[in-house]
């Protein structure tokens, strides 16, 4: 395949949050492996098409570790994808996920859905008592997956709060402000400390062990990794749930007819909100950098060249979801990659489902007629985020 001159990225902006930028659309059916030129003169390969995404995810030949480290053709989540966990290869990656995966298994999701059951409506029970409208940023999408990732990491109520403002510190604009994620690295280094002094029954004491364990890992990939545990298993929850509801806001006739007392339909509704929502401003998840010369969409890709995985265009390849920009509660066949795939598959996306399914449900189920209660000109995201992130989110609903 002829490659034509570089595409400049980022791409044109999409007319609203609710879509991709057109231009997926086009590179999908004439350039599905379009080589753009980014904003600092580099050049990297853009992947658009639902196979060709998924193959960049699974083949080893496309690695995050050479991708991750200060040449890595984008900013992500600053400096802490250098020594996290979505920062490295296999077999290093292989022995830490392993350290850690027991937590987020399904199994142990199922195990946990009756206290998250039970959370979710307490949380909501708070929401109607401080009366209509309300705020579900601060009283559930917030506090929900903190609360859960807090727990499991044996983080205590009175350290929540803090925790969070380090986390939130580490997706924000490291360019602007290097000092404050800084600080929250420290600052994990500091509680990492604190946890081998007194170990418990926890993820962060489980990973702990495991690093003490092994030679030749790092005291700095200890804290990347535990902190990017910790960013990953509630800030991007939060954001699902805050988004899901400003596109069943969109759509009120799918909204009145989802049941959340039909648990299968909530969960076919989850995977189709994660589908159709896009996180963050362009769509692009975890760039890679090929190993070797690999062939990807009918286009010959060197040694050494940056590949960029459209995950908000691949989600809305049309050759895999008909109907592709059309939001359908009930498709059966839904094989998003809104958690990507492969070895890098989101190490708690039965975790993340789980909470999204009990939240919504229960919103259902608890408050009928549930909608915004302002009009959505005048939501605010945060600024400086790698994520969509409202700063508050005002819903009222009907008397039951």
């Amino acid at each position: 395949m002829t490659q034509p001159r570089p595409v400049a990225y980022p791409l044109a902006p999409a007319p609203t949050i609710y879509h991709p930028s057109p231009d997926y659309t086009r590179l999908r059916e004439t350039c599905p492996v379009a080589r753009v030129e980014l904003p600092d003169g580099g050049s990297a390969y853009l992947a658009t098409r639902h196979a060709d995404v998924r193959r960049v995810f699974t083949d080893h030949r496309f690695s995050r570790a050479a991708a991750a480290g200060p040449d890595r053709p984008t900013r992500e989540l600053g400096s802490l994808a250098e020594d996290s966990l979505i920062g490295m290869d296999p077999p290093r990656h292989t022995l830490m996920r392993r350290a850690v995966s027991h937590a987020f298994t399904v199994r142990r999701v199922e195990e946990l859905r009756p206290t998250v059951a039970a959370l979710v409506a307490g949380m909501i029970d708070r929401m109607e008592a401080a009366g209509r409208p309300a705020d579900l940023v601060t009283h559930l999408s917030a506090p929900l997956p903190l609360v859960v990732i807090s727990r499991l990491f044996g983080i205590g109520e009175h350290d929540r709060e803090r925790v969070r403002q380090w986390s939130d510190a580490l997706v924000g604009d490291w360019d602007a402000d290097p000092a404050a994620p800084q600080a929250a690295l420290d600052a994990f280094r500091a509680m990492i400390d604190e946890r081998r002094r007194h170990p418990g029954d926890d993820l962060m004491s489980a990973l702990i062990a495991a690093w003490d364990e092994h030679d030749g890992l790092t005291e700095r990939e200890l804290v990347s990794v535990t902190a990017g545990i910790f960013v990953g298993g509630h800030e991007t929850t939060t954001n699902q749930l805050n988004l899901f509801l400003l596109v069943l806001a969109r759509h009120p006739e799918q909204l009145a007819g989802l049941r959340g007392d039909d648990p299968a339909a909530v969960a076919r509704a989850v995977e189709e909100l994660s589908r159709f929502i896009q996180l963050g401003d362009n769509g692009v998840l975890l760039p890679r950098v090929t190993t070797e010369e690999v062939e990807l969409g009918g286009v010959r890709l060197p040694v050494g060249s940056a590949v960029m995985p459209a995950i908000a265009s691949a989600n809305r390849d049309a050759t895999v979801f008909p109907d592709a920009d059309t939001l359908d509660l009930d498709r059966a066949h839904n094989p998003h990659l809104a958690f990507g795939a492969g070895p890098h598959h989101c190490l708690g996306a039965a975790l993340a489902r789980m909470e999204l399914q009990e939240a919504l449900g229960a919103l259902l189920r608890r408050l009928p007629g549930l909608r915004l209660a302002v009009d959505e000109s005048e939501l605010r995201f945060r600024p400086g985020l790698v994520v969509r992130s409202l700063e508050s989110l005002p819903v009222t609903w009907d008397d039951r």
